[in-house]
């Protein structure tokens, strides 16, 4: 089969690998249907963080079950399937409290499981997974293609936004900026419309992510960034800020922009990947009693919640893919997201 390898900065490459079996009893191997390229793989592409050695890469993928090993119950041959970022058995203790990105057995696409074994990742033709019980979901039935896109952003970027609008407490009646125009940005505006917010300012500075943030549900929009941008939120808002304010980006610099906008005593929920030395203000938030939340998105304990959403469309995340590729010109995927000649691209093997 073919697969995605990332060999250094700006060196993506497509490989033969042999097709993935069942190596343990409680794996399925999964047929990729659709995967992306995030916004988090561009850390590596771009250098940021660094790749010692080539690996395989991708996150994101839905798919259909080809076969089962012994132990597996809830999934059968022929199920479509959503596949969140984290593999986890959904049976610890740290899954059964919902944070199952620190489950006891879990592990990440492209590395290894807890017994060594290797792990395909998304970005392929197929993949083993490994806890395919506690992992994967399975649609009631076989999706119309229309919905696709959308299911394929349970697996990272709806369910991302969405942990930034709960870690903020966003709810009826709230006041919200979210800080990040890329996919999970986007997503978190229409995160927090689903969950009632009165009012959504979207920071975003391009054309595009404008048009679909304003689709998705945002009032506002504020183009300019830093200081300038912060003080623009609060003419906004009357000179309070936001009762929520979603970080989306990862950077010290977005961190700073997301508190200053918020009000004394609101929240932000954070979800932006740290790099460039993000960090938090303690004695700005000991001051004004604004409290941040959030992390890596448990997104497995989101889908049982938002996946019917999707199914009868009332949301419709898949907008955020603007450009689709097949697998073989993967490489012009990932120059397309980091030129920022497209928000999202999906990808099909």
């Amino acid at each position: 089969m073919r697969a995605t390898v990332i060999h250094g900065p700006r060196d993506i490459r497509v490989e033969e690998f042999p097709d993935p079996t069942i190596r343990r009893p409680t794996d399925a191997v999964v047929r990729v249907v659709a995967s992306c390229v995030c916004g988090s793989d561009l850390w590596p592409y771009r250098g940021v963080t660094d790749t010692s050695s080539p690996s395989r890469i991708g996150h994101e993928f839905v798919g259909i079950v080809e076969d089962t090993g012994s132990e597996v119950r809830s999934l059968a041959p022929g199920d479509f399937v959503i596949a969140p970022f984290a593999i986890s058995d959904g049976t610890c203790v740290h899954c059964r409290h919902g944070v199952h990105t620190s489950c006891a057995h879990g592990a990440w696409w492209g590395g290894e499981d807890e017994h060594g074994l290797p792990v395909d990742a998304g970005q392929g033709e197929r993949v083993r997974v490994p806890l395919a019980d506690g992992t994967l979901v399975a649609t009631p039935d076989q999706p119309a293609e229309a919905l696709v896109p959308g299911l394929l952003t349970l697996s990272d970027v709806m369910a991302t936004g969405h942990h930034a609008a709960v870690s903020a407490g966003v709810g009826a009646a709230t006041t919200v900026v979210v800080v990040g125009d890329g996919a999970v940005g986007l997503c978190a505006v229409l995160a927090a419309r689903r969950l009632g917010a009165e009012r959504i300012v979207a920071m975003s500075r391009h054309a595009d992510r404008q048009d679909v943030a304003r689709a998705f549900g945002a009032s506002d929009i504020v183009a300019e960034r830093g200081a300038e941008g912060v003080a623009r939120v609060h003419d906004l808002l009357d000179g309070i800020g936001a009762d929520a304010v979603l970080e989306c980006v990862g950077t010290k610099e977005s961190m700073q922009q997301a508190i200053d906008a918020t009000r004394p005593g609101g929240r932000v929920g954070y979800v932006g990947v740290p790099a460039g030395g993000a960090e938090l203000p303690i004695r700005q938030l000991f001051g004004s009693n604004v409290s941040v939340g959030g992390g890596v998105a448990p997104v497995r304990a989101y889908l049982d919640d938002l996946l019917p959403d999707v199914l009868d469309g009332t949301i419709d995340p898949g907008r955020v893919f603007d450009l689709e590729l097949p697998l073989a010109e993967v490489a012009q995927a990932y120059a397309a997201m980091d030129e920022r000649r497209s928000i999202k691209t999906l990808l099909r093997p």
